[in-house]
């Protein structure tokens, strides 16, 4: 039985870690999630191969069309996820875009989420104003719809944060995903605006990628969001990532826990 996003923060700042399903591989991605688990990660997510992936950069792009290319659906990621919960019992959310959702059909995607055990999905080009559309859905089947919040949505975070479910996706810079050298928002605000009107985490993600900065974003917010710098450990290691990724998250969380 899977846990629930909750369930990721009780202990303190949380480290979530993202991979994307099927590249290289199907098999290569559940071993890779399971190593992640094994190596300190509180919530992963996994993201469904999309030919569209407009918040996403060059490196989860690649890695998109790498498991497209490798024959990745959305039925065999369930399939997948499926096998991965008779291994693990760690809180799994899906990231993924609208289309994916909409095309399988909202009732029969999160009946599927339900049945494997997803505790909530990232539909980032899903807006606040449209969660209603398939929100209702989700909760029926009990699959938390995270939102977002952008640094472009100051004058609405407090609303976005009020009605918010499992945690908040704080993005920590304009732009699209991908390794930053340093990260300049003041997610202090941010974060307080949040802190305002809900105590429901917040986990602080984009650009990511070193021990110190997963340090930095979790000592203001509740945990840390990282995901190029592993799918970049994938597109260089491939098949063989399994032990690279587990000792970069065992060095990313063993950083967010020692706050």
């Amino acid at each position: 039985m899977s846990k629930k996003i909750a369930n990721a923060f009780r202990n303190g700042k949380a480290f979530i870690p993202f991979i994307t399903a099927g590249d290289p591989d199907l098999a290569s991605t559940e071993r890779f999630v399971l190593a992640m688990a094994e190596a300190g990660a509180d919530l992963i997510e996994i993201g469904i191969p999309f030919s569209d992936p407009i918040a996403e950069g060059v490196v989860i792009q690649e890695a998109d069309i790498r498991a497209l290319r490798s024959g990745t659906t959305t039925e065999k990621v369930f399939e997948m996820v499926k096998s991965l919960r008779q291994k693990t019992d760690i809180p799994l959310v899906f990231m993924t875009y609208l289309n994916i959702v909409f095309y399988y059909g909202y009732d029969r995607f999160f009946t599927r989420c339900a049945e494997v055990g997803i505790s909530g999905i990232i539909i980032p080009d899903l807006p606040y104003e449209e969660k209603n559309e398939c929100a209702g859905i989700a909760a029926e089947h009990q699959v938390e719809i995270v939102s977002m919040i952008a640094p472009t949505s100051r004058e609405r975070i407090q609303t976005i944060a009020s009605d918010a479910e499992g945690f908040l996706y704080v993005v920590s810079s304009m732009g699209v995903t991908g390794v930053r050298q340093k990260i300049t928002t003041d997610l202090k605000t941010i974060i307080g605006q949040i802190r305002e009107v809900t105590s429901l985490p917040a986990a602080i993600g984009f650009g990511i990628s070193t021990p110190g900065q997963a340090s930095d974003m979790a000592a203001i917010s509740d945990g840390a969001i990282v995901g190029s710098a592993i799918v970049r450990l994938v597109a260089e290691y491939g098949r063989e990532a399994e032990d690279p990724v587990r000792e970069y998250v065992r060095q990313m969380a063993g950083a967010v826990h020692a706050l």
